[in-house]
């Protein structure tokens, strides 16, 4: 029946996809509203009471956006007094940048793939969760508890006017949540990521008289080697959680100087620091912090400060995510005809929000093995509709499990 429920809507749901691919949602610069409410249009048209909530300005410019409006559907199933579900997919997207070969907003349909920005990442889940719930309210009888969409806009800024925020606000109490990802594995862990801003401050000069100033970029120079040196000692660490690896550490940007024949007085570097879950975010970025005063020249000329920019702290498997994973691996192995295993991905998403306030949750949804085979953040990013339609199946049977008691 589920099956039958699904291909129904077929067409109805790559449709509702490739229309969700055509409208922009870039962030930056997080002008994502218009966005929202197409979404939300297109879901009342499919049935659905639609809740829209609207995030302060002043919140939602705080976390470098423009404006934010998240949107909730909820639908109860017998007498609701089951577990509530809650499906999460962000509508947010990477800028396209270039090396495209199709429209990044076409939504075209190439040999068995959708092409477009956001077509994997994670407007595909969008088309995931919204159909696996029609689905589900074709074939419900039996069924106990609440299942929620929670359609996000703030993912590539660290998830804190998202689901962060619709938490928070206690505009939702789920006892579960599975969140964006891929048709083959089952996530139940993932990355954390700290993001440090080092200015460096010495005082500029004519480069004719180099010596009346003191050198920015030079103080710099023993800051980047102690850096890089940090990375060499971070890639020999090893996390325990499959799919993960080692800790990482870029150095992303470098800005500074006044002009060619000016000693530099300032000098700004912005690091990216990638957490296991087996770290503590406060006590790496304190550590960073020592490393960096340590490694710059004592002058009194010259000054160093360190402001945290963004700490998400990493994904961790919690008490119940056991049992969920199970569900999901279960319905994945017999839809995909394989074995499908939970592991650790070495990114880091807003999933993580509902497990800081112990909900279960996992990352489950359409896409390949891997962010590079969908060229997730890439050139001619894509979905495959075997894995769209895979994961809408995998979600509705799981749903009807969790709510079959």
């Amino acid at each position: 029946m589920i099956k039958a429920a699904i291909d129904a809507r077929w067409a109805e749901e790559v449709g509702f996809l490739k229309a969700l691919i055509r409208l922009p949602s870039d962030n930056p610069p997080g002008d994502t509203i218009a966005h929202a409410e197409e979404t939300a249009k297109r879901l009342e048209a499919l049935g659905f009471q639609v809740e829209r909530h609207p995030v302060p300005e002043p919140f939602v410019k705080q976390h470098g956006m423009r404006n934010v409006t998240n949107l909730i559907v909820r639908e109860k199933f017998g007498e609701g007094t089951g577990p509530t579900i809650a499906l999460n997919a962000h509508g947010d997207a990477v800028p396209p940048g270039e090396g495209w070969t199709s429209d990044p907003y076409g939504g075209e349909e190439i040999n068995g793939a959708i092409y477009g920005r956001g077509a994997a990442v994670s407007k595909s889940d969008f088309a995931t969760y919204t159909f696996a719930l029609l689905a589900l309210k074709d074939t419900s009888d039996g069924l106990n508890g609440t299942v929620e969409l929670h359609l996000t806009y703030d993912e590539e800024a660290g998830g804190f006017v998202g689901p962060r925020w619709l938490l928070e606000q206690g505009l939702s109490k789920p006892d579960y949540a599975i969140s964006a990802g891929f048709s083959h594995a089952v996530t139940t862990a993932h990355n954390g990521c700290l993001h440090l801003e080092i200015v460096i401050r010495g005082r500029q000069a004519h480069a004719a008289t180099p010596e009346n100033g003191a050198d920015a970029l030079e103080a710099a120079t023993p800051v980047l080697a102690a850096l890089y040196e940090e990375r060499k000692r971070l890639h020999k660490i090893k996390s325990e959680t499959p799919g993960i690896g080692s800790p990482q550490l870029t150095v992303g940007l470098i800005e500074g100087g006044i002009n060619t024949n000016v000693v530099p007085d300032r000098v700004t570097l912005r690091v990216d620091r990638r957490l296991i879950p087996e770290e503590d975010g406060d006590a790496a970025e304190e550590a960073l912090k020592d490393l960096i005063e340590t490694a710059a020249p004592d002058h009194e000329s010259l000054e160093v400060e360190c402001r945290r920019i963004m700490l998400a702290d990493p994904m961790r498997p919690i008490s119940g995510t056991e049992r969920l994973a199970e569900v999901v691996k279960h319905h994945a192995g017999e839809v995909l005809c394989e074995d499908v295993r939970d592991t650790g991905i070495p990114l880091y998403t807003d999933a993580r929000h509902y497990t800081q306030v112990g909900i279960p949750t996992v990352l489950y949804g359409a896409g390949p093995r891997s962010i590079a085979e969908a060229n997730a953040h890439g050139a001619d990013e894509h979905i495959m509709l075997a894995d769209l339609r895979a994961a809408t199946e995998v979600i509705t049977l799981t749903l009807k499990d969790m709510l079959s008691g």
